[in-house]
């Protein structure tokens, strides 16, 4: 067992989304998901283009490498060569995303975001999320209005959901949301609690720890100043 701190667990889940992607564009959005994606690239996923979530493409070390125009990054959406990692406000257990609403779209109780670019997301890319408080509140049995769609609304790929608490798939037979990981110190009781649909839970196991050098690679070159538990 490494010293990992849950942040860092954190981390190192958000690079294994992207493990295996090839030459794609990363679009991770906030420190955890951008913090995994960078450490990807810097560790075991070398062809990663990464963005600044504006138009440079940065290397590993965070130095420009490229610029990508905004309607270039459209044509790479549409092409399907893209995963991004987004936040979620609700989400439920076929991966179905809101972050427009809570509540009655046509009376809500706080509005949110809006969709923003989930729908073109899910509909021609792979897409992950990053919740960072897991509780029954995001994770509902139905979203009050669907953002970005779900498995069982057609969505190309959605490929996990991390959280403070574990890392979910959708690896079952009708695409429902199962427990993969449970982060070190949780339990899968704990995890069942804080879900508002039941979980498949049954080939659980827990989180793999960040070797020694995605560590020190993580903390010495990526996030020096500690960002990353502050997030």
């Amino acid at each position: 067992m490494s010293d990992a701190t849950r942040a860092e667990m954190c981390v190192a889940a958000c690079a294994e989304a992207f493990r295996g992607d090839g030459e794609i564009l990363a679009s991770a959005m906030g420190v955890i998901p951008m913090l995994g994606a960078r450490l990807a690239r810097a560790t075991f996923a070398r062809d990663l283009l990464i963005s600044d979530g504006e138009a440079t493409l940065l290397d590993e070390d965070g130095v420009a490498e490229g610029w990508i125009p905004f309607r270039t990054v459209f044509d790479t959406l549409w092409a399907g060569r893209r995963h991004v990692m987004m936040g979620a406000s609700q989400i439920d257990r076929f991966g179905n995303q809101n972050i427009a609403c809570i509540g009655d779209w046509q009376k809500p109780k706080a509005q949110l975001l809006g969709v923003r670019g989930a729908p073109g997301n899910t509909i021609n890319h792979a897409t992950s999320y990053w919740v960072p408080n897991h509780s029954p509140r995001v994770f509902v049995d139905r979203v009050d209005f669907v953002s970005g769609i779900g498995w069982d609304r057609g969505a190309a790929e959605i490929r996990v959901v991390v959280s403070n608490l574990g890392v979910f798939d959708f690896d079952t037979p009708d695409n429902a949301m199962r427990l993969r990981w449970f982060h070190p110190d949780v339990t899968v009781e704990e995890i069942a609690a804080a879900t508002g649909f039941p979980l498949s839970v049954e080939d659980a196991s827990e989180t793999p720890s960040p070797g020694d050098e995605a560590l020190r690679v993580l903390r010495e070159v990526l996030d020096p100043s500690d960002t990353r538990d502050a997030a």
